[in-house]
């Protein structure tokens, strides 16, 4: 043990005034810098082709998520109050600072392009609200007589219609969302007011999450509490290992705040993790202290705390270590709240181990060591019958430990075939929630809320304007939608063309097709930009015709149906490429996707690498390379469980759950490095495999199995959280703690007994 450190215990008041300071301070920056982000562009890394890409579409075809109010009336939205509120809705949007005034689309906005004696016309809906019975009648008529509105703007029971109020990334925020729930108020009774899109759940986890934060830690804290005064039956010991994860929190947060780092979603989970993770150095700690106590009833505290630190400083280092490099591996993700949950919750864990070599020991030195009752018997106190029978069965049932662990493993990998991948926002919050139910109700009635955005790029200016490629962009548009119930609808140029082609032909059905000449569409088109808004046209075609931008609006966010939408439309592609059209995807929907692949490779970075570099670890740790790959096994079986568990039970990959084999790992291996580094010990003493095991059992088999108890009565406490992926992650990080454990006292056990590594040939 480094002489600095015995040396600094030496003056315990001076070790707690200085880490209490210190707290102080990273807490007053916490509290000024610490901002909650969840733009969906902010967790990516913006130098990725796919990023790169998509906001170059983006700024091509002025691509925007949108705000969606849905105004429901049940005897229909044909009435004059129901139109006022819609025009009073549309104004009032308008006027927003954060909403452009020509971003804004309603029935009262849109377009009605119409066939007139001279060619074509482009012209409002309404400009007043019709009073009259004919006039509303006549506005049914126009509205049912455009594909381009009905079913688009108004629902084709017309009981609905919703207003696109479309908004920059960095505009939103919660004063915005408060605005926009207030006016929607309003302007409700007798209709009904609806708001929906990306920006507001987004907006709603801003609020939610650091709600659901605060009303967390408190009730991790009690639990945490209830289980260290059950476990270590002592008030003051427990409050010692308390205030051990609480300053780890503090400094995590406040390391975080200095460095500019926002609060993710995923990062409101930090505290529960710090708190419940944090509390097993000092439960090893509180451990041996007592049963040092029990041995030597008469030593004064200093030697007591002493003996504690020199014996106990190693395996509280090496456990915190791996655990660290378990959650560092997350750095290997290009998701970044990902990335920075592993960073500052590995600085957290190696915050907890310096407070609880410095804090708890200087706290016992200066307020005086737990007081527990003597029984009298040592052995029978420290005596565990469960894990002496485990001890016992496990050896005298080797062949069926092992062939039962086999089964395991082969139902876990069958298991592990069936994870997939969700970057859905709304499946983070519960399916009874206003928000779901909202977006519900707006895909019920509408095309969807969710958009894919689909570029198509010609080799030549113009080329937009030639019919064989405008049909072959019809045909997926229709296939797509047609073919497929999540995708409800798509708009582009087609559409355009179609309706122009339609109107100039006195309406009749039979001419809603791409016009049959290059010549006529050109026509068309020219006619559209001399008579309507073409700002509208250069958001399905660039100003040279040769990129154009087809969007699929789809009633899911989750990636499996995304990925079915593009599986369809890359059907598409060697068609298009035929008439020299390259297809690409962009928007938010598309980013969604990709952000799904890149949660998956950085899991599969971070698993590999933590275990290669557990295996690292505890081989120097034990100078044996065999002792690491022992000690790979149960995080390793555990890994395999949570994911098979996962696939079987239809829980998806996300950015939540994605942390869970870091944390399986990352804690999991706390369990082996006590128990081998203790193994180690009694074995190299005794030269006896059997009673190494058994010593083992009763010292750091009973230490563990508090520490998981602990562990899995805090992250349970993640059940009560608002956030459906945090209760999967809660209930599977509880399961792996037990299955760690079981397999650390089991098929690890039985490993280092039949081995033989640490046990000498001829011992003294």
């Amino acid at each position: 043990m480094n002489n600095v450190y015995f040396r600094l215990l030496r003056y315990p008041r001076l070790v707690l005034a200085v880490t209490l300071l210190l707290s102080v301070l990273f807490f007053l920056v916490l509290k000024k810098n610490t901002r909650m982000e969840t733009d969906l562009d902010e967790y990516m890394p913006q130098h990725h082709p796919a990023f790169v890409y998509s906001n170059q579409a983006e700024e091509w075809f002025n691509i925007k998520d949108g705000i969606l109010i849905a105004v429901e009336n049940a005897d229909g939205i044909y009435n004059p109050v129901t139109l006022q509120k819609v025009i009073d809705l549309t104004r009032a949007l308008q006027k927003m600072d954060e909403i452009k005034k020509e971003d804004v689309t309603s029935l009262y906005t849109m377009d009605n392009i119409v066939g007139t004696e001279s060619g074509l016309d482009v012209k409002s809906f309404f400009r007043q609200v019709p009073r009259s019975d004919d006039d509303l009648t006549a506005l049914r008529a126009s509205v049912r007589a455009n594909e381009m509105v009905y079913g688009r703007l108004v629902n084709p029971d017309e009981t609905v219609t919703v207003i696109v109020a479309e908004i920059e990334d960095d505009s939103f925020s919660q004063a915005f969302y408060n605005r926009l729930l207030d006016l929607a108020g309003s302007y409700e009774s007798p209709e009904k007011i609806y708001v929906a899109g990306r920006p507001i759940v987004e907006g709603t986890m801003a609020l939610l999450g650091p709600r659901d934060m605060r009303r967390m830690v408190p009730i991790v804290i009690a639990v945490i509490i209830f289980v260290l005064l059950l476990v270590q039956r002592s008030i003051k010991a427990g409050l010692f290992t308390l205030l051990v994860v609480l300053l780890s929190v503090i400094w995590a947060f406040g390391l975080m705040a200095g460095a500019g780092i926002p609060v993710y979603a995923v990062s409101t989970m930090i505290p529960v993790m710090l708190i419940a993770i944090g509390v097993a150095d000092g439960i090893h700690l509180i451990s041996h202290l007592r049963l040092f106590l029990l041995e030597n009833p008469e030593t004064d505290k200093k030697t007591a705390v002493f003996d504690m630190v020199k014996e106990m400083w190693k395996p509280v280092v090496f456990t915190s270590v791996t655990t660290a490099v378990g959650f560092i591996s997350l750095v290997t993700s290009e998701v970044y709240p990902i990335k920075y949950f592993g960073l500052f919750t590995a600085f957290g864990v190696m915050a907890a181990m310096a407070f609880s070599l410095l804090v708890i020991p200087s706290g016992l030195l200066v307020f005086g060591l737990p007081r527990w009752k003597n029984t009298g018997n040592i052995e029978k106190s420290y005596e565990n019958r469960l894990l002496n029978t485990i001890a016992l069965r496990v050896l005298r049932h080797q062949y069926s430990t092992l062939f039962i662990t086999a089964v395991i493993i082969a139902a876990a990998v069958f298991g592990t075939t069936k994870v997939w991948i969700n970057s859905s926002f709304l499946d983070k919050f519960e399916k009874t929630s206003d928000i779901v139910l909202t977006d519900a109700f707006i895909n019920n009635h509408f095309g969807g809320t969710s958009m894919l955005n689909v570029i198509l790029e010609a080799e030549t200016v113009d080329a937009f304007k030639q019919p064989r490629i405008l049909r072959a962009m019809d045909r997926m548009q229709t296939d797509v939608v047609g073919s497929l119930p999540v995708a409800g609808n798509s708009f582009a140029l087609s559409d355009y063309l179609k309706r122009m082609n339609k109107v100039m032909h006195a309406d009749s059905a039979v001419y809603n097709v791409i016009p049959d000449t290059r010549e006529l569409v050109a026509q068309y088109l020219l006619l559209y930009e001399m008579s309507g808004d073409p700002e509208n046209l250069w958001k399905v075609v660039d100003t040279d015709y040769q990129k154009a931008n087809v969007t699929f609006q789809l009633k899911s966010d989750n990636s499996m149906a995304m990925n079915h939408v593009i599986e369809q439309i890359e059907e598409h592609k060697p068609a298009l490429k035929e008439l020299g059209v390259t297809v690409n995807y962009a928007g938010s929907g598309y980013k969604g996707l990709v952000f799904t692949d890149l949660i998956l490779e950085g899991q599969i970075k971070s698993l590999f690498m933590s275990l290669i570099l557990v295996v690292i670890l505890l081989s120097l740790m034990f100078n044996k390379i065999a002792a690491g790959l022992i000690g790979a096994v149960p995080i390793t079986i555990t890994a395999l469980i949570s994911f098979g568990v996962m696939g079987l039970l239809n829980i998806p990959l996300s950015t939540t759950t994605a942390l869970l084999s870091s944390i399986a790992i990352g804690i999991g291996i706390d369990y082996a490095v006590h128990f081998i580094q203790h193994y180690k010990t009694v074995a190299a003493e005794t030269g006896d495999r059997h009673l190494a095991g058994q010593k083992t059992m009763q010292h750091s088999g009973r230490a563990i199995a508090f520490n998981a108890i602990v562990l899995i009565a805090g992250f349970l406490v993640l059940l009560a959280s608002v956030f459906p992926p945090n209760r999967d992650l809660g209930a599977l990080v509880s399961m792996n703690m037990f299955t760690s454990f079981l397999g650390t006292v089991t098929i690890m056990y039985l490993l280092l007994t039949v081995s033989n590594i640490f046990i000498r040939k001829n011992p003294r």
